[in-house]
C-alpha cells in the first residue's frame, strides 16, 4: 500500500529535474502523475518509464505563462483521471542574471511570468478541482534565493519570483484551509539538475558582490542534493504525514544558505 494510492498529481516542469524526480517518488507511493511541461520528448520517455514500473501517468504540453494552456492541461488531466488531489506548481527559470540597469523589460516578464504568474495560473486554475475532491495539497517550488540568500548578483528578477511565491503561498494556505486545502513552498538549495545550465548571466562581475565563505562546508553533504532529496519532502507535504502543516516554507539545502 502506497501513501499516496489513487491520488492524482498534476506537476508543472514535470520531464526534468526536480519535477521529475518528484514525478517517479509520487508514482511509487501509488500516486497517477500528470506531468506537464513544454518537453515532449522527456516528458514521454519519463510516462513510459513510469508506466513500465507498473504506475500511470500521462504527459500533457503545458507552457505554465499561458492562461489558456494551463486551463487545457489541468482539465485534461482531470478528464484522464477524474479528479485532481495534488499540485505542484514546479515549472521555473533562472532567467537572465545582470545587473538591473541592464535587465531589460522583457528579460523580467519573462521570469516573472513563468516563475510567478505561472504558480499563480496553475493554482488559480486547479483550485476548483481540489474543492471538488473535498481537499488536497498544493505545493509550490521557491527557491533558498529571494527567501533566505541574496549574495547571487544579478539574480534580481528571479530572486523577487522566488520571495512572490512565498508570500503567494502563506496567502492561500489561509484562504484554502477551511476547504481541507494544504499549501506550502520547498525551497531548494544547490540540487543537480540541469537548470543551472540554462541560466544566462551578463555584466555580473560589474556589480562587485563576492561572498566569502569558508573553507569546506559545515552543511549535510557540503550543501549538495539530488532531486530525490527534494521528492521526499514533497511526499511528506503531499501525504498524510503532513495533514497539520500548512503555511510554511521548508528549505531543502542541508542548511548551506545558513551560511550566507
Amino acid at each position: 500500500m502506497g501513501m499516496l494510492d489513487n491520488k492524482v498529481a498534476f506537476i508543472t516542469g514535470g520531464a526534468s529535474g526536480i519535477g521529475a524526480g518528484t514525478a517517479r517518488r509520487f508514482a511509487e507511493e501509488g500516486a497517477h502523475v500528470v506531468l506537464a511541461d513544454v518537453q515532449p520528448d522527456e516528458g514521454e520517455k519519463l510516462r513510459q518509464e513510469i508506466e513500465a514500473a507498473g504506475g500511470k501517468a500521462l504527459y500533457v504540453d503545458c507552457d505554465v505563462s499561458q492562461p489558456a494552456a494551463v486551463q487545457k492541461a489541468i482539465e485534461t488531466a482531470v478528464e484522464k483521471f477524474g479528479r485532481l488531489d495534488i499540485v505542484f506548481a514546479n515549472a521555473g527559470i533562472n532567467g537572465m542574471w545582470t545587473p538591473i540597469d541592464e535587465l531589460q523589460p522583457e528579460e523580467w516578464d519573462k521570469t516573472i511570468d513563468i516563475n510567478l504568474k505561472g504558480t499563480y495560473l496553475t493554482v488559480h486554475y486547479a483550485v476548483p478541482h481540489l474543492k471538488q475532491a473535498g481537499g488536497g495539497s498544493i505545493l509550490i517550488t521557491s527557491s533558498v534565493n529571494g527567501t533566505r540568500t541574496f549574495s547571487n548578483p544579478g539574480a534580481s528578477a528571479y530572486s523577487t519570483s522566488k520571495a512572490g511565491q512565498v508570500a503567494f503561498m502563506k496567502m492561500i494556505a489561509l484562504e484554502l484551509g477551511r476547504h481541507h486545502i494544504r499549501c506550502n513552498a520547498i525551497c531548494p538549495g544547490a540540487i543537480h539538475t540541469n537548470i543551472d545550465e540554462r541560466t544566462e548571466k551578463r555584466d555580473t562581475e560589474k556589480i562587485g558582490i563576492k561572498v566569502e565563505l569558508p573553507e569546506g562546508s559545515p552543511a549535510l553533504n557540503e550543501g549538495q542534493g539530488e532531486p530525490v532529496d527534494v521528492a521526499d519532502t514533497c511526499l511528506f507535504l503531499a501525504s498524510d504525514l503532513g495533514r497539520h502543516v500548512s503555511g510554511v516554507e521548508i528549505f531543502v539545502d542541508g542548511g548551506a544558505s545558513l551560511l550566507r
